[in-house]
């Protein structure tokens, strides 16, 4: 892909008229390809002998190809005068136009010209007579006559494969541009590596074998002729340069060899069209020009994206199938994500006529790139959007598809759990608390994680989400929610709190290790810097206790430290130095 635009025309003329449309490149082919063409007229004499104004309504052409002349493809142009006539029979087969045209002198004297590809039509019939009928333009014709310019007719232009050709590139350009005074028409971008049989061609309407002055065809500022049958002084008049035939009355289907008009190692071709009085309108032209070149294309395989992942594996094809030399090893490969280069990569080998090779690449999307986004890979692009190669086509070296990366969504925030102490801030939690009556999870695949890392590589998992007791307090709990391609993520708080401790109303401290000291549940380890004292019925204080010292019956205040209590009821106040609880007080019997 050369900074350069492929083979155009560029079309400086003095219009009569703004209907007319600029001739452009229509398709092209390489490799051992040339053309031939026939048409007729549905004239009965030239369009400026009044005795009589009348038209056909179908004429006839022979296509003679040769043994080893493989018909490729055959491109079907007719015109006339009036606003159109688009539905047409060839060989009684019906025949719509595919394009369509349009030229005019004036808002009176309008011109039409179709277009249809008739491929499967000539392939089926091969060699033959070809009639094309149902083309009616009687009604309209009269008010043309008076003026000289009452014209119809038509003309296929057959491209075929011939083993014994060189490797040649055929471009078929078309539109319909009036030629009243000039014409300058510039083929650029070409690589001439051989002139021998170099040719272009023209299919023309209108044009009169009596009108001669100044009408010229120069290439690179030479005047080009096929004397007798197209003279350099008349190069529109009435004739088939391929049959020989020179009563086409007002159209032209006329080639000319330029291998004298263009060098090798040519670049640019200018061609020059010239017509003092004759109203001409030129509706195709073809070249012919030994041109050993390659046409790198792409495709995408598949970009194979990872979940949570910016990273990306492109598998890519670089072709070389319309080309008439080999795609050399080394053409750059540029890889563009909104037109922002993420990558290059290279051909590895020579891909030859015909032929691909097929590449794979991992892309690193910067995160300034949004997650969906335009990827597009170019061949023979340094990454600069320069290419280093000449191509047959320079404008299809690219493809594109958009791409969404599988990017985790925000992580969704769940209720928190709530469970009751049971000592250093530890609980039992049933995680699956957490997703009851939410649709998500019903029969799907899920799992409990401590950490965003370990959900990510999935190791670690929580074996018993509906009894885990926690590490920390609070801990949050994530769980991965697993998806068609990817997974979501959710997480939730799980959290301790010291519920209201359970008091006994009695113990019996005799050493039989059932109910030996004054056990207050949900107290020890929970309540930390609790705060205990028992007092006798005397309102004597004879035991204070904390975390680390419970009741086990015996007083360590007063006179008796050291013996069991006596039987009888005994009174506590229960400090737990938490701002959520008051003191509480009561009363505890002890017993032996």
């Amino acid at each position: 892909m050369k900074l350069r635009t492929i083979v155009f025309i560029s079309l400086l003329f003095c219009a009569l008229t703004s209907f007319a449309q600029d001739i452009s490149l229509f398709q092209q082919f390489n490799g051992r390809y040339d053309y031939t063409a026939i048409g007729n007229t549905f004239n009965t004499s030239e369009n400026g002998n009044f005795s009589v104004c009348e038209i056909l309504t179908s004429s006839s052409a022979d296509l003679e190809l040769l043994d080893g002349q493989t018909i490729i493809a055959a491109y079907l142009y007719w015109a006339g005068s009036g606003d159109g006539d688009f539905d047409i029979n060839v060989n009684n087969i019906p025949v719509t136009s595919e394009r369509t045209f349009s030229d005019a002198l004036d808002d009176t004297r309008v011109f039409f010209a179709a277009y249809a590809d008739i491929t499967d039509i000539v392939t089926d019939g091969q060699n033959g007579i070809y009639t094309i009928s149902e083309f009616d333009i009687t009604s309209v014709i009269d008010s043309y006559c008076p003026t000289g310019t009452n014209f119809a007719g038509w003309a296929i232009t057959v491209i075929y494969e011939d083993s014994s050709l060189p490797l040649n590139q055929l471009n078929i350009y078309d539109g319909l541009q009036s030629v009243p005074e000039s014409l300058t028409i510039t083929l650029d971008n070409l690589n001439v590596l051989d002139n021998d049989n170099a040719k272009i061609g023209f299919i023309a309407w209108e044009g009169d074998r009596a009108l001669a002055v100044n009408e010229q065809l120069t290439i690179n500022g030479n005047i080009i002729g096929n004397p007798p049958l197209n003279p350099t002084n008349n190069a529109f008049n009435g004739t088939n340069s391929f049959t020989g035939a020179t009563d086409l009355f007002n159209m032209d289907i006329d080639v000319y060899n330029i291998q004298d008009n263009i060098a090798i190692g040519d670049t640019t071709a200018t061609i020059s069209l010239t017509s003092g009085q004759d109203f001409v309108m030129i509706n195709n032209i073809i070249t012919v020009l030994n041109s050993q070149l390659p046409d790198a294309t792409v495709s995408i395989n598949a970009a194979e994206l990872e979940c949570d992942s910016r990273d990306i594996i492109v598998n890519y094809t670089i072709s070389n199938t319309n080309s008439t030399s080999i795609l050399a090893q080394n053409t750059p490969v540029a890889f563009y994500a909104n037109d922002i280069l993420v990558g290059q990569s290279q051909t590895s080998t020579d891909i030859p006529i015909g032929g691909n090779e097929s590449g794979s690449i991992t892309l690193t999307i910067p995160e300034t790139i949004p997650d969906e986004f335009t990827l597009k890979i170019v061949v023979d692009d340094d990454g600069t959007g320069n290419g280093i190669i000449i191509e047959a086509n320079e404008i299809n070296n690219e493809t594109a598809e958009q791409v969404e990366l599988l990017i985790i969504p925000e992580i969704i925030i769940l209720p928190e759990l709530l469970e009751c102490n049971i000592g250093f801030e530890k609980a039992e939690f049933n995680l699956l608390q957490a997703i009851e009556n939410k649709e998500d999870f019903v029969n799907a695949d899920f799992q409990f994680y401590e950490t965003l890392e370990d959900l990510k590589d999935e190791v670690n998992v929580i074996s018993s989400p509906e009894a885990y007791t926690n590490t920390t307090n609070p801990q949050i709990v994530y769980i991965r929610l697993e998806k068609t391609i990817c997974y979501e993520i959710f997480r939730f708080n799980i959290k301790t709190e010291n519920c209201p401790p359970e008091i006994p109303q009695g113990f019996s401290p005799n050493n039989d290790t059932i109910n030996d000291w004054f056990n207050i549940q949900g107290l020890y380890d929970i309540f930390i810097s609790h705060e205990l004292k028992i007092y006798n019925r005397l309102g004597t204080l004879i035991f204070e206790g904390n975390n680390q010292k419970p009741w086990l019956g015996y007083p360590n205040r007063g006179i008796n430290q050291g013996n069991r209590v006596p039987v009888g009821t005994y009174y506590y106040v229960l400090n737990l130095q938490d701002s959520n609880y008051e003191t509480i007080v009561g009363w505890v019997y002890v017993n032996y």
